[in-house]
């Protein structure tokens, strides 16, 4: 069988964005997923694209960044599948809403303040003022992750054992020189316990409804604009979830409650529940680069218990793209092009993002327990 140049576990929204860019970049690219394209937490996501508000932390700047690049490639490149509803954030509390004036010099992106009135005008109930960013907007997230591969062969299928043999990555019959990492929270393959990947469980429901809802907005859950007589509710809230379960109606009944406090939820009728867990990391930054030899550095250098900071060993030709969190459909597009730079032009990784930043870290605390 002709070899491919890289082989993708994981099609959700990272590794397709990675298979996306590798393709671009002329690369020959197989990927890999036991239970289908987007079948996971990518699938079951809201999939809203917007920015992050705060006081200019690097994970607000990082997220912006991102975000200005995603809507950006959307538009340019899948233009049915990506929905420009602007949305509005909404203080929690009237505490939160101090801490709005504040964030308000670190808004990158355009926007605009929607006064309480506004939005009453619009149908949001809500004592706060929020920022619009009209730039904003709502994926089709299944659509897009499919779109994003079309054209690159995908076979369903669980990876079990992959096995690097003369320079070349085999797995379930099928060879490539360079192996990428976007299988989510189960990320067992290899011994990768100090990116410390962790799963947070999201639910998402689509309410059909006669209401006209113009824009999209976030408070403690989203509330999509309505699409085609569709209004998606979605939340990534459920961090103790270990394991991925069946989606339960009960589960978006409960974010038409929540909803409820927001905006006019009397004829909602659900029409179909979507859940899974997304994959993020302690940081809550995304994890791109390398992935360590963490038995060869723990056996060679016991050291770093204390301190030590010896050049890291990688295993050959594996590469990671992961921990996308809640935010997939932001970090998706630029992360897949961090990650394809790496693979096929061998760009260093933005250290922001790249997980070599824990290593040493986990090295540390983990020794010393």
């Amino acid at each position: 069988m002709q070899p491919y140049d890289t082989i993708v576990i994981g099609a959700g929204v990272a590794g397709a964005c990675s298979a996306y860019f590798l393709r671009q970049m002329g690369q020959r690219v197989l990927v890999l997923d036991k239970s289908g394209i987007a079948k996971g937490g990518s699938g079951a996501a809201g999939a809203f694209v917007s920015p992050k508000v705060g006081l200019g932390s690097n994970l607000q700047k990082i997220t912006n960044e991102a975000f200005s690049f995603a809507y950006r490639f959307y538009e340019a490149h899948f233009p049915d599948l990506y929905h420009r509803t602007g949305v509005i954030r909404i203080p929690k509390d009237e505490l939160d809403s101090k801490k709005f004036l504040e964030y308000e010099q670190y808004n990158t992106n355009k926007y605009d303040i929607y006064s309480s009135d506004k939005m009453q005008q619009l149908g949001i109930t809500t004592p706060f003022a929020g920022f619009y960013f009209e730039e904003a907007g709502v994926c089709d997230a299944q659509a897009l992750c499919a779109a994003l591969l079309e054209g690159i062969d995908f076979v369903q299928t669980e990876v079990k054992n992959p096995i690097f043999d003369q320079g070349m990555w085999v797995i379930e019959g099928y060879r490539a020189q360079n192996l990428l990492l976007a299988t989510g929270y189960e990320n067992t393959l290899f011994d990768m316990r100090y990116m410390g990947v962790r799963g947070t469980w999201g639910t998402r429901g689509d309410f059909a409804t006669k209401r006209r809802q113009e824009v999209s907005l976030h408070q403690s859950l989203s509330v999509s604009a309505s699409m085609n007589g569709i209004i998606k509710l979605g939340a990534t809230h459920e961090k103790s979830v270990k394991r991925a379960r069946d989606c339960e109606d009960k589960e978006a009944l409960g974010l038409q409650e929540r909803a409820a406090g927001l905006v006019d939820v009397s004829d909602f009728e659900l029409t179909a529940s979507f859940c899974g867990m997304r994959a993020g990391s302690h940081d809550y930054f995304p994890l791109l680069g390398k992935v360590v030899d963490t038995e060869y550095m723990l056996e060679r250098f016991p050291e770093v218990a204390k301190g030590a900071k010896p050049p890291l060993r990688y295993l050959e030709n594996l590469f990671v793209c992961n921990g996308l969190g809640g935010r997939g459909f932001v970090f998706g597009p630029l992360m897949g092009k961090i990650a394809a730079d790496l693979i096929v032009k061998g760009v260093a990784v933005d250290s922001r993002v790249d997980a070599d930043r824990l290593f040493l870290k986990w090295c540390r605390k983990s020794l010393l327990q």
